[in-house]
């Protein structure tokens, strides 16, 4: 009844800017994930140590609070929609460009460009739909918004499943350049947000914004690394695991994706909805606390049935407690800077735990090859954090956004 009353009135502007969102943040993840599937090709390609491919993901995370900070500016100042179009192009660009990488080197740069593109969008998607939605919908749209990522690493998976073996690492990359036609759609059919002013832009002064709600700020960047360290910490190297842990081939490792990443886009919607009436921190709460018995079957499993439902079980719980984090940090957030504050608080807490990749791998090297160890130390410790912080924390459910 309540999933009834939230998708219930909705404009056909509402709807198309909730799509557009949907989808950015989706391809946006697309692109990005199709590296953790092809991390053993780019390392054979160009002859070097893994741990130096997974530098890519580091910097890949590492640089996307540069691109939230300037994008969410730029949204802030002109507009979430034109911006929402220059950044979702320019991801697209950068990720196709990663295909004619020559070199270890000139990846990495591409890769971290790719970061800062990558960066823009999730500010920016988030406050849009935020600020176009009833306050009754934000729930569920919270949730369908977050699950977007997990939608992407789905997609990622089938592709790999698919054509990997006929178009190699660097088709895979090629693919990438497909969410530009998603601009196209956003220009045809989603308006501008009516949170947005252009009065209040021209008078908005982002220093002074952070400088009177610092302490929101920094809370905020503390929660979003432990949460970061719970989203990346599961997924990022969990391909790599099946291969060298449990020897699984190509079609294995894609069953299991698909099967974990559909737990993932479950629980995102569910506990995004339930954020309605339960509340935006016990819902996270919730979910930081449901993960700690699956730890085990998640990642000591000796079987493929016992990994992917270890696996499903794991991201319906991290991707559950994601599934808040939309509508949570917009809550909060201050309106003269609702594209520029979520999203960069968001990037700056992934910038701290951008070093997931090559931390997990470092401990399973220095474990003999135990991935097993390395993923479920991080991700208990990552638990933990989330359901101290989000306790300690406030939330603005009924906060007005438009």
């Amino acid at each position: 009844m309540a999933l009834l009353d939230a998708l219930k009135g909705w404009s056909p502007a509402q709807k198309n800017t909730v799509i557009a969102s949907y989808l950015g943040w989706t391809l946006d993840a697309f692109d990005f994930f199709l590296l953790v599937f092809v991390l053993k090709d780019v390392t054979k390609e160009f002859g070097v140590e893994e741990s130096q491919v997974a530098l890519a993901i580091t910097l890949t995370l590492a640089c996307r609070p540069l691109g939230a900070f300037i994008f969410g500016r730029l949204a802030d100042r002109f507009g979430r929609r034109p911006i929402l179009m220059l950044d979702v192009g320019l991801y697209s660009m950068l990720g196709f460009a990663t295909a004619f990488a020559p070199n270890l080197t000139s990846f990495l740069v591409i890769r971290a460009l790719f970061g800062v593109a990558m960066g823009g969008e999730w500010g920016i998607g988030a406050s849009l739909t935020m600020e176009s939605v009833k306050q009754e919908s934000r729930g569920v749209v919270s949730g369908l918004l977050q699950s977007g990522y997990p939608t992407g690493y789905l997609l990622a998976s089938v592709v790999y499943g698919l054509v990997y073996n006929t178009i190699g690492w660097r088709g895979m990359f090629m693919v990438g350049a497909l969410p530009a036609l998603l601009v196209l759609y956003i220009r045809r059919h989603v308006p501008e947000s009516p949170g947005w002013n252009k009065e209040r832009a021209r008078q908005g002064n982002i220093l002074a914004v952070l400088a009177k709600h610092w302490g929101t700020a920094l809370y905020a960047i503390v929660l979003m690394t432990a949460f970061n360290f719970f989203s990346h910490g599961t997924q990022d190297i969990y391909p790599r695991f099946l291969q060298a842990q449990h020897g699984f081939s190509v079609r294995e490792i894609t069953t299991v994706a698909v099967i974990y990443n559909i737990g993932a886009i479950l629980g995102g919607w569910t506990f995004g909805l339930w954020s309605q009436t339960l509340g935006r921190r016990r819902t996270i709460i919730i979910g930081a606390i449901l993960s700690l018995p699956v730890v085990y079957l998640w990642a000591y499993s000796t079987t493929m049935v016992g990994l992917a439902c270890g696996a499903f079980l794991m991201q319906v719980c991290v991707q559950g407690a994601w599934g808040v984090i939309p509508a949570h940090l917009n809550e909060l957030s201050p309106a003269d800077a609702r594209a520029t504050f979520p999203g960069t608080v968001y990037q700056l807490g992934n910038f701290i735990a951008s070093s997931n990749a090559v931390l997990q791998t470092t401990i399973a090297k220095n474990e003999g090859g135990n991935y097993a160890f390395a993923l479920a130390s991080v991700a208990v410790a990552a638990a933990v954090a989330i359901l101290v912080l989000t306790a300690i924390g406030r939330e603005a459910r009924d906060a007005k956004l438009s």
